[in-house]
């Protein structure tokens, strides 16, 4: 009897020795699962916070689209503008050509009668005035022809004057024209200038956005696959579990057949068994942070100081695409440069400016402010005056503030 028990003893302790190995298996698998399935959380987390971060750089992408789209409405505005501003000067142009063609023919025609008169006058001298004079038949017959004599002279002066006259309006005709041919030039070149930054603009802006959406669907796919992959994982654990849940009551069973094989090798005693559990846990926490950016505002300078400065460079000249007070500026250059002197920042294109600062009735301008036309900027001086960097003809100079079509007054200073 003796030796059975032990024969049995020894066949219980086999099969927990079977079992033993499989179990140790099970619990180092599931638990390296677990470990790879919690790193590949975190990969997914990082991933999905990369989405959600790239969604909000490409929303704020969007919104600056949309911003942009609305300037370009305001610049098309501002085209329409200056092509009728354009059409009307083309007009004026014709006008004034007409004009100057009247005034060169009403010069030469007076040129044409004061050679005539000189002409005379120097083949007949002095001497039919004398003779004139000498030849009346009474005191009162030499002062009527010393008055007509007089009132010839007058006649002469007087078309001197005229012919001066002509001269001076049709100087002053062509001036007028060539100012008003190169202020067509400039603004055809501020428009030309702010449409090709805008297709520019918008085109970096658009490839941005698509930019953003090429990395967010990698993201996407990235974050399709972790997602996959724990899973599988969550399955084949769960698969696991099951396969040592089933062990585990296969040893239970062979334990309790092996007891009741004791306790009928031992006529009826029973014994006891005790058992251990163990559990584990885990934390995990996690921070974050964030920065947030500081604006700092330049405080030199003031509009009247700004005005009086901006003044000190008239007559210089007008260079397209310049930002030199000295060597030449376009109007956006000329107000950006200025500004920048007295430590404050302005864009440097016209259409962007005319967004600076903030708004002010036109009644209730400074020196200082920026006065806003469509495709052109300019310094107002007060008065009812600006200074400006106005055309390659006449260069940086003073002009009314109400010349053109005012579109909006910006104060920065």
């Amino acid at each position: 009897m003796k030796k059975k028990v032990v024969q049995i003893i020894s066949v219980g302790m086999a099969l927990t020795m079977m079992l033993l190995p499989s179990g140790s298996v099970y619990a180092s698998t599931v638990s390296d699962i677990k470990r790879q399935q919690q790193e590949d959380q975190k990969k997914l987390n990082n991933v999905q916070g990369q989405i959600s971060g790239l969604q909000g750089q490409q929303n704020q992408v969007g919104n600056e689209i949309d911003e942009l789209d609305a300037n370009v409405v305001e610049i098309i505005a501002s085209v329409d503008i200056i092509k009728e501003e354009i059409v009307e000067k083309q007009d004026q142009i014709v006008r004034t050509e007409a004009e100057y063609e009247e005034a060169k023919k009403q010069e030469e025609e007076q040129y044409a009668s004061m050679k005539l008169r000189i002409k005379f006058m120097y083949e007949q001298g002095d001497v039919p005035y004398v003779q004139l004079l000498m030849s009346s038949s009474s005191f009162g017959d030499m002062v009527n022809k010393a008055d007509y004599i007089e009132q010839l002279y007058e006649y002469d002066r007087k078309m001197l004057e005229e012919y001066q006259a002509i001269k001076e309006h049709v100087q002053e005709v062509w001036n007028r024209l060539e100012d008003e041919k190169a202020e067509l030039e400039a603004s055809k070149h501020e428009l030309e200038e702010e449409q090709a930054y805008m297709e520019e603009l918008l085109e970096e802006k658009k490839q941005v956005y698509e930019n953003y959406n090429v990395q967010i669907s990698r993201a996407k796919q990235e974050a399709a696959a972790y997602k996959t992959k724990i899973k599988q994982q969550t399955a084949q654990i769960k698969k696991l579990e099951e396969e040592a849940r089933k062990k585990e009551e296969e040893r239970k069973r062979a334990e309790e057949e092996e007891r009741r094989k004791q306790e009928a090798a031992n006529g009826g005693n029973s014994s006891g068994g005790s058992s251990n559990s163990s559990s584990s846990g885990s934390s995990t926490g996690s921070g974050s942070s964030s920065d947030s950016p500081s604006v700092s505002i330049p405080s030199s300078g003031n509009g009247s100081s700004i005005a009086s400065y901006a003044c000190q460079f008239i007559g210089n000249p007008y260079v397209a695409g310049g930002t030199s007070l000295t060597d030449g500026a376009d109007c956006s250059g000329f107000v950006w440069r200025v500004f920048k002197d007295k430590g404050y920042t302005v864009p440097r294109t016209s259409w962007e400016i005319r967004n600076a600062g903030s708004g002010v009735e036109y009644s209730q301008a400074q020196p200082g402010d920026i006065i806003c036309y469509a495709g052109h900027v300019g310094i107002y001086i007060g008065n009812g005056n600006i200074v400006h960097a106005s055309t390659e003809r006449t260069g940086i100079k003073i002009t009314s503030a109400t010349y053109k079509s005012i579109l909006s007054v910006r104060r920065v200073a």
